[in-house]
């Protein structure tokens, strides 16, 4: 899933001093090898993204574990550990934000309607149908976004936007009917949730732009994960543990706790600190990419040249949208 970093283009407009600190090794090496450790970081980021959603699928459909307490868990404890890590790199800083009333109401809004809305659409979504359906028709969500641009901005979309749009809606219309206008290839709530995932996405990555522009990242998406599973507990306590609980259910939970939450975080982030926002968000299609590569292998989940083309339309918006950013 997109959800370790709450604006990908906006942390380029963050302070050098409230970024990731870069070695001065690093600063050293050439500039190819600063652009390969660039894009590997970003692949690897977005590929655990992928990876996690697929751990989710089989602890929902296999394991019993309620969605909600995964939720509340996964956002409490990553939550925590993100403001740990933020607070070893500057402990004023991190708490700062307490500070500011308006900006901490903004905080709350955010961990509830943007942290809480797009974790759980994404993984009912996957609940319902699978990770890698989920996480292609949440990659729509860039195209959401272009869209309340062009009408925030009263403008006409650009002949590249209006031909992402076509594609998101074609792909989308190819993986939910296979073609077949008269069936559903997935249930009416996996299509529901996936779409509200997209438009979850969309808010998640907009609504805190202010807030990225005069505190870290990491401080951010660490408060608004912690605020989120404290909200989110009040419908779901992480105490009331559910589902079959194996070997196989405890590294799957920390597999997307610890990988799929902390580490995709800092290594995307890291990306764009190295090659920028943009060859980033390129670079995270390797996310719908490898979940739905690991569904189809470990999870047997029947994917069909269909559902391939229809995802590989959804996925190619972002290079498209990427384009109308060089000529804007």
């Amino acid at each position: 899933m997109l959800e370790t970093n709450p604006a990908k283009e906006d942390v380029l407009i963050l302070k050098d001093d409230s970024s990731i600190l870069i070695s001065n090794e690093l600063k050293e090496t050439p500039k190819m090898n600063k652009q390969m450790k660039g894009f590997v970081l970003a692949i690897v980021g977005a590929t655990l993204w992928g990876v996690s959603g697929t751990f989710g699928q089989f602890l929902f459909q296999q394991r019993g574990v309620n969605v909600e307490w995964l939720i509340s868990v996964r956002m409490l404890i990553s939550g925590s550990l993100l403001l740990l890590f933020s607070a070893a790199r500057d402990l004023k800083s991190t708490f700062a934000i307490l500070n500011s009333k308006k900006d901490f109401l903004q905080l709350i809004v955010f961990g509830i309607t943007g942290m809480v809305a797009v974790q759980y659409t994404y993984f009912a979504a996957i609940k319902h149908s699978n990770a890698a359906t989920a996480t292609i028709l949440q990659f729509a969500g860039p195209v959401l976004i272009a869209i309340y641009l062009a009408l925030k901005n009263k403008r006409w979309p650009r002949s590249l936007e209006v031909l992402s749009i076509g594609l998101a809606v074609f792909g989308t219309f190819l993986l939910v009917t296979h073609g077949d206008l008269s069936r559903l290839s997935i249930s009416k709530t996996a299509f529901v949730m996936g779409i509200a995932s997209a438009l979850a996405l969309a808010i998640y990555t907009l609504q805190p732009v202010k807030l990225l522009k005069k505190y870290d990242s990491a401080t951010i998406v660490g408060w608004g994960m912690l605020i989120g599973g404290i909200a989110f507990s009040l419908i779901k306590a992480p105490w009331h543990v559910e589902g079959i609980w194996d070997n196989y259910s405890f590294i799957s939970a920390a597999f997307i706790i610890i990988f799929g939450t902390l580490i995709a975080f800092y290594t995307y982030l890291t990306a764009v600190k190295l090659i920028g926002g943009q060859k980033s968000s390129l670079l995270a299609s390797a996310e719908p990419l490898s979940a739905a590569v690991l569904s189809v292998i470990w999870l047997k989940v029947p994917f069909y040249a269909v559902d391939w083309i229809g995802g590989l339309c959804i996925i190619s918006t972002v290079f498209i949208l990427s384009r109308t950013g060089k000529s804007a």
